[in-house]
């Protein structure tokens, strides 16, 4: 049990209606979790505002409402605190409610459009190998030292974070590395946490129904490395050409990584196979099992990462050498009858051109690439014809296919892809909306060497169908695909 006094602390206070000396068990902004003793935060959602639930909440045993507007009618014994902003003032008290757990360990965040999973992936499993305990926040999964949690979002909410960071500390972590989603700077997710690092990745078109605009979306990341503090490092990809703009405003210590320019740390492509990456990382050689120039770029931050906090090189670069990568991240399937599937998260323009662009690398001129490909329901509609266009430019046979219509007609999506097709390339392009048997034709024309790549869903093992998730799991169809079809 806290005092509310307590747990305000940084809070920007316009108004106190009560004495904040009031005991607190529980903090919550979801009035559907209001017990006794609980303090209430009335966030303004995206969908719901919290304003709307105060009353509902005080019934349920709320002892103290923090809000931006005051309701019209004040309950007798009920703290309310007014404050600017509410979404701000959760992740500050979040914070404070579990003594400020992110000050206990290295946390480092990783944001950007692609790369943020594999990247928080690959450090938590090198800083792991290193013999560290270490925790991971991620779209795929949370880990806490051996224990496994699923994930719901990128960057869980304001208390969830705290929480499980309060777990991590609990548990003796010394590490952890988190995704930070554009949403989740803007909606203050992260507000109160103290960051050791942060990584820049890239940035690219996606996100725009959120954001609304592609400046707007910037601002969002670059949100992330203003709040960084001077003790903190800011490592961004200076292939990037917005990296600059990252960090023009932050006290934190500056430092870049590349794969084709020049920067603090640099990786430059020796060789790039289906087998691995032969890459020279600073002068020194690395030999990694993962595949083409984004996995090289992946590698090259990790690595950047490792030695700002304090590894000896060669120790990294061993570890580095072993690292495999995560789920549904070019992650191959292969074959007894020599066809070669792939299975990935590319769900953005630019992530199915670096996908595509380096199977076309490895693979020979005989070989042809057979690529399925959907657009999820109730998002960015602007990237779907692009998505489209890519993929017929960049294989040599497409299906276009469903990828969580959510509330929309699978249809109406594929018509719109369907616009970003050029007339000529009509014959070499497939629909069908039924992932599963896109998935069976795909395969079905494909030759041994030719590669058969599944894009956009990767790690999920779902498909979102009218707000129903229905079990379906790309590698574990593709295998059994596979094994029917080609025995």
């Amino acid at each position: 049990m806290k005092l509310l006094k307590d747990i305000l602390y940084k809070v920007r206070i316009e108004q106190v209606v009560g004495s904040t000396n009031t005991a607190v068990e529980q903090l919550t902004f979801d009035s559907r979790a209001v017990t006794a003793f609980t303090a209430f935060v009335a966030t303004r959602g995206t969908q719901v505002d919290g304003h709307a639930f105060i009353d509902k909440a005080v019934a349920a045993g709320a002892v103290a409402v923090i809000c931006e507007t005051l309701p019209a009618e004040l309950k007798d014994g009920i703290v309310y605190v007014r404050v600017p902003d509410a979404a701000e003032a959760l992740g500050l008290m979040a914070d404070n409610f579990h003594d400020q757990p992110s000050r206990k360990l290295k946390l480092i965040g990783i944001t950007g459009t692609n790369g943020k999973t594999s990247t928080a992936t690959l450090l938590f499993r090198l800083f792991r190998s290193l013999g560290y305990k270490c925790g991971l926040i991620s779209t795929v999964e949370i880990r806490i030292g051996q224990r496994t949690i699923p994930s719901t979002h990128t960057t869980p909410d304001a208390v969830r974070l705290n929480a499980l960071l309060a777990e991590m500390v609990a548990e003796k972590v010394t590490h952890c590395f988190m995704e930070v989603s554009s949403h989740s700077v803007v909606q203050q997710r992260i507000a109160g946490l103290h960051f050791a690092g942060a990584v820049f990745t890239n940035i690219t078109h996606d996100h725009l129904d959120y954001h609304g605009t592609f400046d707007a979306y910037i601002k969002a990341k670059k949100g992330f490395f203003d709040v960084l503090p001077s003790s903190a490092f800011a490592l961004v990809n200076a292939d990037d050409v917005h990296s600059a703009v990252m960090v023009q405003n932050t006290r934190a210590t500056k430092r870049s990584f590349a794969v084709k320019g020049m920067a603090d740390h640099r990786a430059r492509i020796v060789e790039n196979q289906l087998t691995g990456l032969h890459l020279n990382i600073d002068g020194h050689d690395l030999y990694a099992r993962l595949i083409g120039e984004f996995n090289a770029s992946n590698l090259v931050a990790v690595y950047a990462v490792a030695v700002l906090l304090g590894e000896p090189v060669m120790n990294v670069l061993t570890a580095l050498s072993d690292l495999e990568p995560p789920r549904g991240r070019f992650q191959i399937v292969r074959s007894s009858t020599g066809i070669i599937g792939i299975v990935d998260y590319a769900h953005t323009p630019d992530a199915l051109k670096n996908v595509l662009s380096t199977i076309n690398e490895v693979c020979g001129e005989h070989e042809q690439v057979i690529t399925v490909i959907g657009c999820g329901g109730d998002r960015d509609r602007a990237k779907r014809p692009v998505m489209a266009r890519i993929a017929v430019e960049l294989s040599a046979q497409v299906v276009l296919t469903s990828d969580n219509p959510r509330s929309e007609d699978p249809m109406a999506i594929l018509n719109e892809m369907r616009t970003g097709i050029a007339p000529g390339d009509v014959p070499r392009t497939w629909v069908n909306p039924d992932r599963r048997e896109a998935i069976r034709q795909a395969v079905g024309m494909a030759r041994p060497g030719d590669v058969v790549l599944l894009a956009g869903k990767g790690h999920e093992t779902y498909q979102e169908v009218q707000g129903v998730k229905h079990p379906f799991d790309d590698v574990a169809v593709l295998k059994e695909t596979l094994e029917l079809l080609h025995k």
